[in-house]
């Protein structure tokens, strides 16, 4: 039994019986080449992304160590959290913050020992626009403070102003038709009391082992406990009531509406209990930070139960004033976006031009200090570089970290950067589909893209965006994780941030399995995603996971396997239907 006890202490001996375990030491299957005329013929090659991979991975069991030790003992991520959160505060794309985030992450960086620290402009954003305050009160009936929150580009009330309340619930045209003429000089409860759901569940919970299981097997990705995620006729929805948010502004606007007030909204995932939500979903207009898209009338978002109180009150026809403040700024209409980058360059001289990238996005709502959407992302990467620049480690390839911003509007800063650097999609006809990828240099020489944007919870494993020959090897660096808790690796695809615009040109982005604590019930874009909801031990662990992946990656003799190269401009024929098919059918349907 010692003999048996100390060979499981063995840390070797521990790795081959989780490989064993994990059923991972099999043969991988080939996968076929790409065309010669998009790729270089490197990715043939041995070692390259479309060949076959060795079927075990060298592991340098004494890295992990050191790794671990190093994130574990002398940890920053919390420090670097607290800095970015409560000393930057909120980071709206195109705002001041943003800039001093963008300034701060490079000089710290480099301050760290990176190389190459600088900013990337990824192109022209829109109206830079920041919150000074906001604040309102229930006049009469009965004083009152009203919880609220100046919605983004909202302009401003030119000081405090007062005006009787208008409920307009908005369920459709003919009760906005009935509302023409009744605009002028109030302020508008613009949609829908929301009902309250009952709080039947945890608020915050850690994903069980058998959870893990069934993720780890086909289906939809994410969220196995709690509210259920967006479905199609909930974004349905939400495009009919942005058709009639528009003509109520234009019928406002028109009418000399003081102001708007709207319920706090996260799409049924938050639990609205005591919330301000301030995102692209409570947008007056489309592209809201577009100068013309620009609304003219103040609007704010309003906590549900005291936007509840009022409807209730105005639906009463009880006599009701409410005076509000709300107080922004623009910095102009034409403000760009910028990427912060900065790397470990690669010692090996046969592999150091290829790069291991890692990242996160800066930018961040309003509402509270995007700690956890996406702060922790930000940090964990930068504590992930740190660790390995302060074990003076010297990777063959090149290690690489980008923090994006304008994540939140449609993960601009990655596409941006990804269009740069690797490459995009020609224009096809018909509108709407892609025409040939059209590759750089730089796209043969990714080795792959890691990324962690699902709050703070610690990484439980990994998604492979279907990349199947990546499981294998994933398993494999895992397997001496399990204590740590990281123990699964999924193939599904996890939409929804910056590792889409890699996959989406074929190159390897990894999106992190995290557990997701009060994520999606309590921080996600809400007035609580601060520093109070993040954990100093998840945040040390899941950098200590991130920069073992570098390690491992930037150390492997082959480049990451790859998916078969993209061929939208493909899908056309591919989908038409097989002519002649049907043997009886009759020639044109007739």
């Amino acid at each position: 039994m010692n003999r048996l006890r100390e060979l499981f202490h063995n840390n070797a001996f521990r790795l081959i019986l989780a490989l064993l375990m994990h059923g991972v030491m099999y043969p991988q299957s080939k996968i076929a080449a790409a065309s010669a005329a998009r790729v270089s013929k490197e990715a043939t090659q041995p070692g390259g992304y479309y060949r076959p991979q060795p079927t075990l991975e060298a592991l340098d069991l004494y890295m992990y160590e050191r790794i671990r030790t190093e994130g574990m003992t002398h940890g920053k991520a919390m420090a670097f959290a607290s800095a970015l959160a409560d000393g930057i505060g909120p980071r709206l794309t195109g705002s001041p913050n943003m800039k001093k985030a963008n300034d701060w992450t490079r000089d710290t960086l480099a301050k760290i020992g990176l190389e190459n620290a600088h900013l990337e402009d990824w192109g022209e954003f829109g109206m830079g626009w920041y919150q000074i305050n906001a604040w309102g009160r229930i006049v009469t009936p009965d004083p009152e403070p009203i919880w609220m929150q100046a919605a983004v580009w909202s302009a401003a009330t030119k000081g405090p102003v007062t005006g009787e309340i208008l409920y307009l619930p908005l369920r459709d045209n003919t009760e906005l038709d009935a509302a023409k003429g009744t605009f002028k000089g109030k302020i508008v409860l613009l949609g829908e009391a929301p009902s309250l759901t009952e709080l039947d569940q945890p608020l915050s919970f850690r994903y069980k082992d058998e959870e893990l299981r069934v993720l780890e097997g086909p289906g939809t990705p994410r969220r196995l406990t709690g509210p259920p995620p967006v479905d199609a006729a909930s974004r349905i929805e939400r495009r009919r009531v942005a058709v009639l948010r528009q003509r109520a502004v234009e019928m406002m606007r028109d009418e000399g509406a003081v102001a708007v007030l709207l319920p706090s909204h996260e799409e049924g995932r938050n639990v609205r209990t005591g919330l301000l939500l301030d995102d692209n979903g409570v947008e007056l207009s489309r592209e809201a930070q577009l100068r013309r898209n620009a609304v003219p009338i103040p609007y704010a978002v309003v906590m549900t139960e005291h936007y509840n109180r009022l409807a209730r009150l105005a639906q009463a026809h009880v006599p009701l004033r409410v005076e509000l403040n709300i107080q922004t700024a623009f910095t102009g209409d034409h403000e760009h976006g910028f990427n912060t980058i900065a790397e470990i360059p690669g010692a090996d001289p046969k592999l150091k031009n290829e790069v291991v990238m890692v990242g996160g996005h800066l930018d961040s709502w309003p509402a509270g200090t995007g700690a956890t959407d996406n702060g922790a992302g930000a940090v964990i990467a930068m504590e992930a570089v740190r660790i390995l620049r302060a074990l003076n480690v010297k990777p063959k390839r090149t290690i690489r970290i980008a923090l994006w911003s304008g994540e939140e509007q449609g993960e601009f800063g990655s596409k941006g950067y990804v269009a740069e650097h690797f490459g995009g999609f020609a224009p096809s006809s018909p509108p709407g589909a892609s025409g040939s990828l059209i590759t750089k240099k730089e796209w043969d020489q990714l080795d792959a893209y890691y990324n962690f944007d699902e709050g703070g919870g610690k990484i439980r494993g990994i998604y492979t965006q279907g990349n199947y020959q990546v499981e294998g090897i994933f398993s494999q660096w895992i397997a001496p994780l399990a204590d740590l808790g990281v123990t699964s690796v999924t193939n599904r695809n996890d939409p929804g941030s910056d590792h889409e615009s890699f996959d989406d040109i074929g190159l390897p982005g990894f999106n992190f399995l995290q557990d997701e604590m009060d994520y999606e019930t309590r921080t996600h874009h809400s007035n609580l995603d601060t520093v109070d909801h993040l954990r100093a031990a998840d945040l040390e662990q899941a950098a200590v996971v991130e920069a073992i992946f570098l390690w491992n990656t930037s150390e492997r003799e082959a480049i990451m396997p790859r998916k078969p190269f993209p061929h939208p401009e493909d899908d056309q024929r591919m989908k038409a239907p097989i002519p002649g098919l049907f043997p009886n059918a009759t020639p044109g349907g007739h």
